[in-house]
């Protein structure tokens, strides 16, 4: 008798019995052209799902081996591989009894093409791990539907997803490609000077605020300004050409509803790939990009926001800011603080959602407001000693501001979606309409300090149990007995991150912090750990659910958690 066979009567044989009772089948099972591993069994129907590997070998898988000898190649074909399992799910997924008996799940999957634990893939095997909900009904065991979802649709899933031959060899030598094309392209910012490329025909603005798959009806496809167009000889896909942002302080000019924030949008995910046919394959963005926002009600724990905001009111320090409610500035302020500290080198600012009083000060205001009765030294102020002092460049939209026009490299305006190159024309209207405000910024922009982190305020344990964290949707993180509040932190795109985050925290408190490394410290070693051992190196059992994060948004939920503590400034980042 075979191991199927035996699993299928072992489930049989659990019919009717209490649901505790599948335990038993826990382990691992020869069928005829893969390995079932069951790695986890729920105790309740109510529960999280049951989580189950297969292991197909390459003898039957058959995927060549050029498809995934990189490690681009390796994520786009893993993640399509997860995609086609999702797909099969989806068709044989069925209400079988109580609570979510019957499901067979993978991983919820956007348009981001990201590095993901849901699949593996060597010269010997291919992998997916997935979540079934074993049937009952009430709490009693379903067996015989247990047994046909686990030996018979199973199968059925490994036949349609993970076997080359019954797969579309052209549209995964198409999804692999272009992902290829796509970090390629990122690679290749830096040599030309650039922080963002956008290629001509990309489809930009999306179905809905709630639908990120691209706009079908009435969309403008992206076309370059003839004096900001570069051409890339891409390895696979050969010449792209399209407009390329340099380095330095970029405002993008415009009028409202003209496609000003779906431009920046898009540059904000361009730090991630997409999957073809999503309209920003070839939307590419300097990886250290950071969007910035104001974020009222933060809390903030020990950050230097002196180079923005001094001189409070009952001489309260910025040199070490603490609050548990932030104000929209000393939250925006905090925000860049903190991704300057971490290592970012491009930083993403949208007027729309940034605090007014903290991007610009004007003539006006300074005239009724002394300097020295104003705390808040405004962006405008910052912006060029960042690039200059710092190599730090910024893209802003900004619709309703013409004193960035003293500040600015390169501006785009945008007009009914379409960009136009207007840097001549805002430097003839700079030096013809001076707006005689005085610079408040002072002889520069100052030291980053990196801070390091008090160990014992990582505390992940709730109750009785040591770790205890859950994902909210892709919002928050409970984290032991606190919340996270991560929904202004715009370039986390999947719930699969946040619950690596989650586990990366935990990791952190268990193996590296111990008071005496920085947070950039701390960042270098886990971020390399990921790199070299991949994300199960978070966790202590194999899960299929985590997702590729940065340092960025790794630091934002650190920052974020209102148990941190943070010991004095141990070292000055230059």
């Amino acid at each position: 008798m075979t191991d199927s066979e035996t699993l299928y009567d072992l489930l049989l044989d659990l019919d009717n019995r209490g649901y505790k009772a599948y335990k038993d089948i826990q382990g691992r099972y020869e069928f005829p052209n893969f390995t079932l591993i069951i790695d986890y069994v729920q105790g309740d129907p109510f529960a999280a799902p049951s989580k189950l590997r297969v292991r197909v070998p390459q003898s039957v898988a058959g995927f060549p081996g050029d498809l995934y000898d990189t490690p681009s190649r390796s994520v786009a074909l893993r993640d399509y591989l997860t995609r086609q399992f999702d797909r099969g799910c989806r068709q044989v997924s069925q209400s079988r009894g109580t609570g979510k008996s019957g499901s067979i799940a993978v991983c919820r999957m956007g348009q981001e093409v990201l590095d993901r634990t849901s699949a593996r893939i060597n010269k010997d095997w291919v992998e997916l791990r997935f979540v079934v909900g074993l049937p009952a009904r009430g709490r009693s065991i379903l067996g015989r539907q247990a047994a046909y979802m686990l030996c018979e649709d199973i199968p059925k899933l490994v036949d349609r997803a993970l076997v080359y031959t019954y797969l579309d060899s052209e549209a995964i030598r198409r999804h692999v490609e272009t992902i290829e094309d796509a970090d390629w392209l990122r690679s290749k910012l830096n040599e030309r000077d650039l922080v963002a490329f956008v290629a001509d025909g990309a489809i930009l603005p999306r179905r809905s605020g709630v639908d990120d798959r691209p706009l079908l009806k009435n969309a403008v496809p992206f076309s370059s300004p003839d004096s900001l167009r570069v051409t890339f000889d891409r390895p696979n896909g050969g010449a792209i050409s399209g407009m390329g942002i340099p380095k330095g302080v970029t405002p993008i000019f415009g009028g409202g509803y003209h496609g000003k924030s779906t431009l920046l949008k898009s540059i904000e995910l361009g730090v991630y790939n997409h999957v073809p046919g999503d309209g920003r394959e070839f939307v590419v963005t300097d990886p250290t990009a950071v969007k910035i926002r104001a974020e009222d009600g933060r809390y903030v724990v020990g950050v230097d926001i002196s180079a923005f905001i001094n001189n409070l009111p009952q001489g309260q320090p910025t040199t070490s800011f603490s609050t548990e409610n932030a104000s929209g500035s000393t939250s925006q302020a905090a925000n860049i603080v903190e991704a300057l500290e971490v290592g970012a080198k491009v930083l993403l600012i949208d007027e729309d959602t940034s605090a007014t009083n903290f991007t610009i000060r004007d003539r006006r205001m300074q005239q009724l407001i002394a300097k020295e009765k104003e705390p808040i030294t405004p962006f405008i102020d910052r912006v060029r000693q960042l690039f200059e002092e710092r190599g730090v460049s910024s893209i802003l939209v900004m619709g309703g501001s013409g004193d960035y026009f003293d500040v600015a490299d390169t501006a785009i305006a945008m007009t009914e979606f379409h960009p136009s190159d207007v840097t001549q024309e805002v430097r003839q209207i700079a030096a013809e309409f001076a707006t005689g405000r005085q610079p408040e910024g002072g002889t520069g922009f100052g030291e980053i300090r990196s801070r390091s982190i008090d160990p014992d305020s990582l505390d992940p344990s709730r109750g009785k149990r040591s770790v205890k964290w859950q994902v909210r949707d892709i919002d928050e993180i409970a984290f032991g007995t606190s919340d996270i509040d991560l929904s202004a932190v715009e370039q986390i795109v999947d719930a699969g991150q946040l619950r690596s985050i989650a586990e990366a925290m935990v990791y952190l408190k268990q193996e590296y912090a111990d008071g005496r490394r920085t947070l950039v410290e701390l960042l270098d070693f886990i971020m390399s750990d990921v790199e070299q051992q991949g994300l199960d190196v978070l966790s202590p059992f194999p899960q299929g659910d985590l997702a590729q994060f940065r340092r960025f948004e790794l630091a934002a939920a650190l920052n974020r958690l209102r148990t941190l503590r943070v010991f004095d400034f141990l070292k000055q980042e230059n």
